[in-house]
């Protein structure tokens, strides 16, 4: 099993990319309602009241007293198409404060308004992913819908964008919602000793945000090749590793670890120079 603070390393990424775009203002009822590039709505106040409503609650800055007002404006109006962004708005709230219980609660919210929200669906496999302990009596029904979920966002991600974002943004949160779910996927894939087929899901995660690959499933591959036996090619993902963590940190002290096991099991003695080191 994974150790928590690693897959928190994980979490931590995600949030920080994905908190960085912020709730776009609705459409009022008597304006237009263009498409997103994903083919999704704009959402659309259908009365001035609803859109006071959605504005006075998103103001709001306390996660707790947001979600309050969410819940208060979804049962005020239960068919509004602006509550899946106050949830949204609330649930990235709770990731900046790193609280994975309320994450997966807003993520539960989210998806009862938008089954096919891609990254609330995210959201809730990575939670369900490393608060999963092997003590939990539903263990493996967690982990089932960690696994369910993360694969729901692959197929789903490319028609269910969040509202608001130029074309530029889209492509950015599709590359990294992708990279997430794959993460999730191969994370799952390793803890239950499927090696070759973490092997795959790590690299897909890897190759859908190339630009800027993440050092933990970084890390997570060159594991998978070290559990295959492919040292070589461990080692080579490992100093990639290395280059990119600093010394001291949780990744950093893992990384090194695993270069300095893998340089001997190759033969190698002292792994690369640490770049961190010069």
């Amino acid at each position: 099993m994974r150790p928590v603070w690693m897959l928190m390393v994980l979490l931590v990424f995600t949030v920080c990319a994905l908190g960085q775009q912020a709730a776009q203002p609705p459409t009022p009822a008597n304006g237009s309602q263009p498409a997103a590039p994903g083919g999704k709505k704009s959402p659309k106040a259908k009365s001035q009241a609803e859109l006071n409503a959605y504005t006075a609650a998103g103001s709001i800055t306390d996660p707790a007293a947001m979600e309050k007002a969410a819940d208060d404006f979804a049962a005020k109006f239960p068919d509004s198409d602006l509550t899946p962004l106050l949830y949204r708005t609330v649930m990235r709230s709770y990731q900046a404060a790193n609280n994975n219980d309320k994450v997966l609660e807003l993520s539960e919210k989210l998806l009862k308004s938008d089954p096919d929200d891609a990254e609330a669906l995210v959201d809730l496999a990575q939670v369900l992913t490393e608060s999963t302990r092997d003590s939990d009596v539903d263990k493996d029904q967690r982990l089932a819908r960690a696994m369910q979920s993360a694969q729901h966002a692959l197929e789903t991600v490319d028609h269910d964008v969040p509202p608001g974002l130029t074309a530029a943004q889209e492509d950015i949160f599709k590359a990294l919602t992708r990279s997430n779910a794959y993460s999730v996927i191969g994370t799952l894939q390793y803890n239950a000793g499927k090696f070759p087929e973490a092997e795959v899901s790590f690299r897909k995660s890897i190759d859908a945000f190339a630009a800027q690959p993440d050092p933990v499933v970084m890390l997570r591959l060159a594991m998978s090749l070290d559990k295959e036996g492919k040292y070589p090619e461990a080692l080579k993902e490992a100093d990639q590793v290395v280059a990119l963590t600093q010394d001291g940190t949780p990744a950093g002290v893992l990384a090194r670890r695993e270069q300095a096991r893998l340089a001997k099991a190759t033969g190698g003695g002292s792994p690369a120079a640490d770049p961190a080191k010069k």
